[in-house]
């Protein structure tokens, strides 16, 4: 096999405009391609139901919004769809780019697993390193199999596991002061 043919393709955000298919999702980590289909009908529930919790005190702060199915552009080779975002209305002026996406980091990212080993392991693995590597203060990865929340918060420039709240327990934020909600509704 020639050294060319041994060459890893790397992909970028321009060649996202070539694939016509609406039905699917397509993300580029690190210049590799990932193609999902659209999430699970409880998947996007508990996306909503994060998503309606941090809006809700986003309305009473005014001081940021959340969002659903955004795109982050971090780069040509770095452009993935988060399943939440809850940035600040500072940081949103400053990253929104005439198409409505973002091009940098927000706060808070917050990501629901599926059920395929893959797309879990790009979650907990890629995903996690790129949102640190990125500036995300805080990444939420939530377990709609175990209805957990694992809560990985920046710490000396790295986002590191902090604690798993289980559906018992109160998810709050330094990130986010007075926001608080518990945890077992979201996966309802």
């Amino acid at each position: 096999m020639s050294s060319s043919a041994m060459q890893r393709i790397c992909w970028t955000t321009a060649d996202l405009d070539l694939f016509a298919d609406e039905s699917k999702r397509y993300e580029i980590i690190d210049g590799e391609l990932f193609v999902t289909r659209a999430p699970h009908l409880r998947h996007q529930g508990v996306a909503d139901a994060i998503c309606a919790q941090l809006r809700s005190w986003s309305r009473q702060s005014n001081v940021g919004n959340a969002f659903t199915g955004i795109g982050l552009i971090f780069s040509e080779t770095d452009n993935v769809i988060a399943d939440v975002i809850w940035i600040s209305l500072e940081r949103l002026n400053l990253l929104l780019d005439e198409s409505g996406h973002l091009t940098g980091a927000p706060e808070l990212v917050v990501e629901v697993l599926s059920t395929a080993p893959k797309d879990i392991k790009r979650d907990r693995e890629l995903k996690l390193k790129l949102y640190s590597v990125q500036g995300v203060q805080e990444y939420w990865i939530a377990d709609r199999q175990q209805q957990a929340i694992e809560i990985y918060r920046r710490e000396d420039g790295v986002l590191k596991r902090a604690i798993t709240l289980l559906k018992t327990d109160e998810l709050t934020s330094p990130l986010l002061s007075g926001f608080r909600c518990e945890v077992e509704p979201l996966f309802e």
